[in-house]
């Protein structure tokens, strides 16, 4: 797979070296938009009309022009050879429009159209230097931009190297190490390629092919150390062929589980779309490339002698031996050239490309440690490392393994600031992670972490971790009412069996059950933002805004009864789940719920603990308690209940009452609902929070139902007295004379338990 070749390579000439595909990063670049005549030069005998002709091109890098050895067109494209002041030039006929408006230069008259294919065997003359460019063809032409003919210098791209090849036209690249034009260039001797731009496009206006010249702000490649522009060179480089394994790298990418999903057509379409690797580096210092020269014929040595003899220095001494020791004390006694014979050698002064160096790592660590297995469960890493790592590391391990050498890779963005903009410090954006522990504390960062969509870059700022701030205080504050009212609660002799829990509370097992499966399932597909929704929903919408308040009344003002043992037994158990589920999350806020319980409940209980919460086993879902069908009258339920909330806050916006419980409730109810509703009648009253309900039929009603809903519902402030204890009004207040100020139901209760 690996050979040594004369091949246009990525070349920074501020670094002075050859870049992988890996190396290089895209940023918004400046660049000439040139318009350059090539004549005609041969091929007139078969269109006449062609003498004096001139076929136009169209680039952004007149610096590679001195490179130019033929011209691209598309075989299948329609070209019109127009006529305008005098001379005749050969365009795109699509795209004839954008060169008029570009150029400023008129069609007088359309002499004739090919289809490029015709004009095979034309020749054309470099502009400028005493060389022949042939009109040659390729699929990679476009319509996109320019003239539908592309200046083709095989030295400075791949695609001009590879039609370069197919047609045996030279591969010229006139440029040095540090980016400066060679003697080949007399008239830019000396000049760095970008800065001769300039120079180049007034020569062209000077000698009369130039046609039009502007500016164009375009994505373009620099490289990832010093950010500086790079060029294309063709340049003496070892690569490690691909093609000879791309489609069994490709049936392995099928095999590994992309995280998130889409991930796969990003890797899929790097591998299909890359070419060979050029895997040499013109570094003083790395990992060294263990090739050998032979001095007396000069060709390279890579024999399996060669090799086990780097092989076992390295394992001796490390690879800085290298560079220690010359070649004939790195290679065997007696060695001699496998070609010629001779017996004096040198080193390759190239080292390897370091995403080579990294792309190996699978086998350098996961093969050589006994408590690791080959291949990884998991690659973690930014989604650039489609790139880089991830596709280095698929490379060498199908070309060595045939077989990738991960079972999961998992890409993530990047950090960015509340508007999406990278973090710099010049911009003053960057948020210090101490900074918020400090201001905030841990499990704020972790909760940030984990809601955020991690496969698209991840935004933060003071309002989004103040927003975050606010949604961990309701988590907070959950857990704490929930410790706070286990009070007395013991869970080895209060827990209150599944037969005798009223409906309200089943519906919240089933609802803690689900939740166990879902995030259960969350976790086990990486799917870590959901998860916190997924538990913030729960504690703001299931357990503080329904349950915990409807079961108010029934922690504080029900003596120890199975109806407040039951409604303990199931916030024990949702406490238990959300503690355990949020573990991994909150890490420190839940260590800290679950060492006041265990010291305030599970201890003095005699119940089972653990020394930690992150040492409980994760909860499964108890199937008993799911039950579709208390689910589906619940929903039913919750959405009437929406209704008579919608109704109560109208009074209340009206100042007519202040407390959900200063009002009683007339529901008129729609024949598919009212049996619901007459089942599950002594539901009602405490899921309103209201001191009093009334079913009706709807026929019963003054008016009509609204044609959207099932119910029409009526409030009233009520007109009986406050119990000073349930806060409820009730006709019952007073009737007991020992308790003048309590409804019924309350001065029973302190009776028989608080007197």
């Amino acid at each position: 797979f690996i050979y040594k070749g004369l091949k246009p390579v990525y070349w920074c000439p501020t670094c002075v070296t050859a870049l992988a595909d890996a190396e290089v990063e895209y940023h918004d670049h400046t660049s000439p938009s040139i318009y350059v005549t090539f004549k005609v030069k041969e091929g007139v005998n078969k269109y006449d009309e062609l003498r004096d002709a001139y076929v136009v091109i169209w680039t952004t890098t007149p610096w590679t022009l001195p490179g130019n050895t033929a011209v691209a067109l598309h075989p299948d494209f329609e070209y019109s050879l127009f006529k305008s002041n005098g001379k005749k030039y050969l365009v795109a006929t699509e795209l004839l429009e954008d060169f008029k408006r570009n150029t400023g230069i008129k069609v007088e008259e359309i002499i004739k159209t090919y289809i490029g294919k015709e004009l095979d065997g034309v020749v054309l003359r470099h502009p400028f230097i005493d060389r022949d460019s042939p009109i040659v063809f390729a699929d990679y032409v476009t319509l996109d931009t320019g003239t539908g003919a592309v200046h083709t210098a095989p030295g400075h791209g791949l695609e001009d190297y590879e039609t370069g090849v197919k047609y045996n036209i030279d591969i010229i690249s006139p440029v040095d190490d540090y980016g400066r034009f060679t003697d080949d260039v007399p008239q830019f001797k000396g000049m760095f390629v970008q800065d001769a731009n300039e120079e180049i496009i007034k020569y062209l206006d000077e000698i009369g092919v130039l046609l039009g010249s502007s500016e164009i702000t375009h994505s373009y490649p620099h490289c990832w150390r010093c950010k500086n522009p790079v060029i294309f060179r063709a340049t003496e480089q070892w690569f490690a062929s691909i093609e000879g394994f791309k489609d069994e790298a490709l049936k392995e990418i099928d095999a590994v589980q992309w995280i998130p999903p889409a991930s796969i057509n990003r890797i899929k379409s790097m591998v299909e779309n890359r070419s060979d690797w050029c895997i040499s580096r013109q570094r003083t210092w790395g990992v060294p490339l263990p090739i050998f020269y032979c001095k007396s014929c000069g060709k390279e040595i890579i024999t399996d002698e060669s090799l086990n003899a780097v092989i076992d220095l390295f394992r001796r001494e490390g690879s800085d031996s290298w560079f220690k020791m010359n070649a004939k004390e790195i290679l065997p006694e007696g060695f001699k050239c496998p070609h010629c014979g001779g017996t004096k050698f040198e080193k390759e002064k190239d080292i390897m490309d370091v995403w080579f160096d990294s792309g190996t790592s699978h086998a350098a660590v996961l093969e050589t440690r006994d408590d690791l297995r080959w291949p990884a469960d998991m690659y973690l890493e930014g989604s650039d490392q489609h790139r880089g790592w991830f596709q280095s590391s698929l490379l060498t391990s199908v070309a060595a393994r045939h077989k990738a050498p991960y079972k999961m890779v998992l890409t993530h963005g990047f950090t960015v600031d509340g508007e999406g903009k990278k973090m710099s410090k010049s911009l003053g954006n960057t948020i210090a992670p101490e900074e918020v522990i400090n201001k905030y504390g841990a499990d704020i960062i972790r909760l940030w972490a984990i809601s955020s969509d991690y496969s698209v870059d991840i935004r933060i700022s003071e309002a989004i971790l103040q927003q975050l701030a606010d949604s961990y205080r309701k988590i907070r504050n959950t857990i704490r009412f929930m410790l706070g009212n286990l009070n007395g609660f013991n869970p080895e002799t209060d827990i209150v069996s599944k037969g005798d829990m009223p409906k309200l509370d089943l519906w919240l097992m089933d609802k803690t059950q689900r939740l166990i499966k879902e995030v259960r399932k969350a976790y086990e597909e990486w799917q870590f933002h959901s998860i916190a929704h997924k538990l913030l929903d729960f504690c703001n919408i299931d357990l503080s805004s329904f349950y915990l308040d409807i079961v108010k009344d029934r922690l504080y003002c029900s003596g120890p009864t199975t109806e407040r043992k039951s409604a303990q037994t199931v916030i024990f158990n949702a406490l238990n789940t959300l503690l355990t589920l949020l573990a991994p999350i909150l890490a420190f806020t839940t260590e800290e719920a679950y060492n006041t319980l265990k010291e305030e409940i599970l201890k003095p209980a005699g119940s089972k603990y653990e020394e930690s919460v992150h040492l409980l086993d994760f909860p499964i879902p108890d199937n008993s308690f799911i039950n579709d069908q208390l689910r589906e009258t619940w929903n039913k339920l919750i959405d009437v209940r929406k209704d008579v909330l919608k109704e109560i806050e109208v009074l209340r916006g009206q100042k007519i009452i202040g407390h959900s419980l200063e009002s009683e409730v007339t529901i008129y109810a729609d024949e598919s609902i009212y049996h619901l509703l007459q089942e599950n009648f002594s539901e009602l009253e405490p899921m309103f929070v209201v001191s009093k309900v009334t079913l009706l039929k709807k026929e019963e009603a003054t008016e009509d139902i609204p044609e959207d809903n099932t119910v029409l519902v009526k409030v009233k402030k009520s007109d009986n007295r406050k119990c000073q204890r349930c806060w409820k009004y009730d006709e019952t207040v007073g009737k007991d004379p020992k308790h003048p100020d309590l409804c019924e139901r309350c001065a029973t209760v302190v009776e028989k338990y608080y007197t």
